[in-house]
């Protein structure tokens, strides 16, 4: 079958079909798909086989925009157990995070990553989507996965979030004004990664209503039955940490515990991956320091807590030995303001 993706990937895909006056059951009966299936949380079809469908579906049915009209009727309950972890999120970075982590759940072929703006504006940052192979992914594919990341920010951010630009991979499909009446901002095409350009900041915007219990739960439910394809122990506890640093004491103990280890066999797996577990902990730190640093106006006593550690000066003298200067120092170099918070 190659690459799959869960079926509910399709989700209201029949209800559109026949809604445009086509008939769903025969179209998906073409590609060998049980509708009833999109309603199974364990269901999955060829990701080469989703593509085809929204292609041939939107010329058939003469739009082009399917890919966004499918978007508009989802929402993260698609992602099944990780809309759990990412609805109840305490901000959506964290929610970002999950996404990040947990993606390959709903399927391998997919990936989310913050990364740095591609337009390399002060301030802003990305939110890359798209394909974990080199084929490029279908157009339809594309709008819908964009499309859908975009609706759940907003969703989970209560209305618009400054997106400054969206970058699509395929030139336009349908008049550019459908794209940005979308996304209700700039929309660029033909551009090398499926993008969203978003303020920095958004990352420590808080997200009302979560329940950590509850996002708890799916976390460790997640960790515990999905093991990513490839992934080494040392990758796992970097996640695990990532999750965590701020909020719990960082014990080797308490992670070995989470991945189904003895605190032993962990220690014997990052050696074997040439770590250890206070290595990988000194750089999550150091990364999510940077982040919180450089990218926000978090007061460093703050920043101080989030990474884990217990007292300002600690901080300090981790930024000495990370990055060779003082946070403050640091944040003034990122932002080129004389400001000291």
């Amino acid at each position: 079958m190659g690459a799959v993706v869960r079926a509910a990937s399709l989700r209201g895909l029949p209800q559109l079909v026949d809604g445009l006056g086509s008939d769903s059951a025969a179209l998906f009966a073409r590609f060998g798909i049980d509708p009833a299936a999109l309603s199974a949380d364990d269901a999955v079809v060829a990701v080469r086989t989703v593509g085809l469908l929204l292609e041939v579906a939107a010329a058939e049915l003469d739009r082009p925009d399917l890919g966004l009209l499918l978007a508009e009727r989802q929402d993260a309950g698609i992602l099944g157990p990780l809309a759990v972890a990412i609805e109840n999120a305490g901000t959506l970075g964290e929610a970002m995070e999950s996404a990040s982590r947990f993606l390959f759940v709903h399927s391998p072929a997919l990936s989310i990553a913050l990364v740095p703006d591609p337009e390399d504006v002060r301030g802003v940052a990305a939110l890359r989507y798209g394909a974990t192979g080199p084929a490029p992914m279908p157009a339809q594919a594309s709008d819908l996965g964009l499309g859908l990341l975009h609706r759940i920010i907003v969703l989970l951010h209560g209305g618009p979030y400054g997106l400054r630009s969206a970058h699509l991979t395929h030139p336009p499909l349908v008049p550019v004004t459908r794209y940005t009446d979308f996304f209700g901002a700039d929309v660029r095409f033909s551009r090398d990664s499926g993008v969203l350009r978003l303020p920095a900041g958004l990352t420590e915007a808080r997200i009302a209503g979560g329940d950590q219990v509850l996002r708890t739960l799916a976390l460790d439910y997640l960790e515990s039955r999905f093991a990513e394809p490839g992934q080494t122990v040392s990758g796992r506890v970097r996640g695990a940490l990532a999750r965590s640093l701020g909020s719990t004491a960082p014990r080797a103990g308490d992670v070995a515990r989470l991945l189904r280890l003895h605190p032993r066999t962990l220690q014997r797996h990052l050696a074997a991956e040439g770590t250890t577990f206070e290595r990988i902990l000194d750089d999550v730190r150091r990364d999510t320091a940077r982040r919180l640093i450089t990218t926000t106006d978090l007061p460093f006593t703050q920043v101080t807590a989030m990474v884990g550690l217990r007292a300002q000066s600690a901080l300090t003298r981790a930024s000495k030995r990370w990055f060779g200067r003082t946070p403050t120092e640091l944040r003034r170099a990122a932002t080129g303001s004389p400001r000291t918070p």
